[in-house]
């Protein structure tokens, strides 16, 4: 749980008016009303019983401030709009791992409670990067978040509620009064029977609103992309192969390490915790992997799980984790018991040392720990699980939510993500050290600064790699920056990246960019990016200073059929088109397609576009082997023959478009078109005519 306490004229008035009038603790007051619960229920009986004005709270929850950014509504929330609701405000910043720990619990309240809860996430960045708007709208989407966000980058209505620490949970009473708040990992069963006794109460007095809350998802309306935020990244010189953390798309994924063509996908590419053979078993958003022979390890890290792939076999495994999340402080140094049977928290990389040593990124702990893959122990063998950044012992020192992991002789690099800095554990000499980032024990020391170890400063690092000349590369994620470290100089320096907000451009240093790179690989005098934000992976020639983009020769192979659905906007799924009636000529004529693309934009040649065309009439009549048409171009002709009548042509088509250049980026216009056609004994000509105009959606 992260702390940062703040003080206001307004925060002082907030918490005098709440003293003493009904404001608790959410834990709190699910005990108390068990108590009242059990007391109110008669004898033998296993319901609630009658509920009392317990479930109310007395303090106006204040309105809204103006002017902040919503997400996922159409239009700004109001307190008054919201009566009749029970409101669950969550005070989160989206790269506190208390904060995603949280995610779940809230789904499940909200499948619980669908049209009786409204969930309202008050985004309060602790980092710069993640208070702008733009980068918040991409984190609700990568969390997939299903409910109203707003951006209180200024702290006003965190200081209004009084809120000192990531997460705080604030319950608002259908009156719209505040009924309680805590800060930390709050169970599900404390939010359940708070709020279910509130309901309760509330529906006897006839207060409950039940009618649904209007939602406008962030990224509803995008296409789908190969990769959905690709977190970590593989490279096999020996195997030549490409291994990729497709994350989002709950999946890895195996490439032509040279062609880049797909040659595996591991996963059915939904989300859930199964094993099997690679078309059955399922991951949660996959991170870090490690490659022993032809065995892949991997960091399953909603599953909370280490999963092991045999790739000859082609079976996926679970050697550590139960798929629930562990709670509570885990002492260095004592081994844990059968791995299997033990809940882990948040693995966010894996990393192999020496004498098989599997070493895990305990993102969740604070701490590293170690798979024995010899005699199958699990132990925590970095770090005390207080999170700060505190050098020292092994045993003593404390972390903070480490992401990324190299280990080379004895020493074991880790991207302390949340202290902004690199540390390495040095197994040989007991201890811990920085290597990059701030001196002192500060986790609000963080920019974009280099320099010396101390001076620089870092921006949530996620990834780090090493290479055979000694450097250390670094993904500065916050700073959509690749950076390196010479451990001789104990100098960090920038290499590629511009900063700022990110972007997407392949060139020299001075050109590229990235939009929050979450790791790192490298092979061959070549690094390898998950260009988290941008759906990509990067490749950076060490030796030419070019960045370019991993275009998959066979993108078709990465379609997971429900992801490639679009609802909305001009690229959906199912969308029709009736074009105005046309009169021809009978005759033998032809089908003309034309699609209009904007300027910078070219039917992508990677992957099959195509037009199936019928008609239930027999005034237009096709050929079989004519009626499917691949487009490889803007106009597509087909010969049909026409005879007086009438007749309705329909085409169903799919079109892959992409900007020139980027053909792994693949937007997807998909509809059907109902052409009416007259066809008279004369006409101008025996041509039908079909005009689509495609508009890409804004991606900002």
């Amino acid at each position: 749980m992260k702390r940062w306490i703040l003080g206001s004229t307004l925060l002082f008035l907030f918490l005098s008016a709440c003293a003493g009038q009904g404001v608790g603790d959410i834990d709190d007051a699910a005990e108390s009303t068990a108590e009242t619960d059990a007391a109110s229920a008669p004898a033998g009986s296993e319901g609630v019983g009658e509920v009392s004005s317990e479930f109310a709270g007395s303090v106006p929850a204040p309105e809204f401030p103006p002017g902040i950014d919503w997400i996922n509504v159409p239009a700004p929330l109001t307190m008054e709009a919201l009566r009749g609701k029970v409101v669950l405000f969550d005070f989160w910043t989206y790269g506190c791992i208390n904060c995603i720990h949280m995610i779940p619990t809230l789904e499940r309240l909200e499948e619980k409670y669908p049209d009786e809860l409204v969930v309202i996430g008050v985004h309060s960045a602790k980092f710069a990067n993640e208070g702008e708007t733009d980068n918040i709208r991409q984190i609700v989407q990568r969390y997939d978040l299903h409910h109203p966000v707003i951006n209180d980058s200024d702290f006003l209505v965190w200081q209004t509620y009084g809120a000192n620490a990531w997460p705080t949970f604030a319950l608002v009473d259908p009156l719209g009064n505040v009924y309680a708040m805590q800060s930390g990992e709050i169970p599900f069963e404390a939010f359940d029977r708070v709020i279910s006794g509130m309901v309760e109460y509330f529906d006897s007095r006839g207060e409950i609103n039940r009618e649904p809350l209007e939602l406008a998802l962030e990224g509803a309306s995008d296409p789908s992309t190969p990769l959905l935020f690709p977190g970590k990244v593989l490279a096999d010189t020996a195997g030549n192969r490409l291994f990729i953390a497709d994350s989002n798309h709950h999946r890895l994924v195996v490439a032509d390490l040279e062609t880049y063509e797909v040659l595996d996908v591991i996963g059915t590419g939904q989300r859930g915790f199964d094993d099997g053979d690679f078309g059955a078993a399922t991951f949660s958003k996959p991170q870090g992997m490690a490659l022993d022979g032809e065995t892949l390890y991997v960091a399953d890290t909603n599953n909370h799980a280490i999963r092991a792939i045999d790739l000859e076999a082609q079976t996926v495994s679970t050697i550590a984790g139960t798929g629930r999340q562990g709670t509570g402080l885990v002492p260095f140094g004592e081994p844990v018991g059968d791995p299997t049977q033990f809940d882990l928290r948040s693995p966010w990389d894996v990393e192999l040392g020496d004498d098989g040593d599997l070493h895990i990124a305990m993102a969740g702990t604070h701490q590293v720990w170690t798979l024995s893959l010899d005699d199958n122990s699990l132990r925590a063998s970095v770090g005390n699980g207080r999170e700060a950044l505190k050098n020292g012992k092994l045993g003593t020192s404390e972390l903070a939510q480490p992401s990324g992991l190299f280990y080379v002789d004895g020493l074991l690099y880790f991207a302390d993500s949340e202290s902004s800095s690199i540390r390495v554990a040095d197994f040989n000499a007991d201890e811990v050290r920085t290597v990059s980032g701030p001196a002192q024990n500060n986790l609000f020391e963080f920019g974009d600064v280099d320099g010396k170890v101390g001076e620089t400063r870092l921006q949530h690092p996620l990834g780090v790699v090493g290479t055979p000349d000694g450097l250390i590369y670094i993904t500065d994620t916050y700073n959509s920056k690749i950076k390196v470290i010479d451990p001789a100089t104990d100098e960090t320096t920038t290499v590629f990246g511009l900063g700022g907000e990110g972007g997407f451009r392949d060139g020299g240093p001075d050109e590229a960019q990235f939009d929050e790179p979450g790791g790192l690989d490298h092979a061959d005098g070549k690094l390898y990016v998950a260009d988290t934000n941008n759906h990509a992976i990067r490749v950076i020639d060490l030796e030419t200073s070019a960045v370019s983009t991993v275009t998959f020769p066979n993108p078709e192979a990465l379609q997971i059929e429900e992801a490639v659905t679009v609802v909305g906007g001009n690229s959906a799924v199912g969308e029709s088109l009736s074009l105005p009636g046309q009169t021809v000529a009978a005759g033998e004529g032809e089908i003309v397609l034309n699609i209009v693309l904007p300027d910078g934009f070219q039917i992508n040649d990677y992957i099959d576009s195509s037009a199936t065309f019928s008609s239930g009439d027999g005034a237009v009549m096709l050929d079989e082997e004519d009626a499917t048409q691949i487009i490889d171009s803007q106009e597509v002709r087909v010969p049909v023959t026409l005879e007086e009548g009438s007749a309705t042509l329909n085409a169903d088509l799919t079109i892959y478009y992409c900007r020139y250049g980027e053909q792994s980026l693949c937007f997807i216009d998909s509809l059907l078109v109902e052409a009416p056609v007259t066809v008279g004994a004369s006409g101008d000509e025996a041509t039908i005519v079909i005009e689509r105009t495609i508009t890409p959606p804004d991606l900002g």
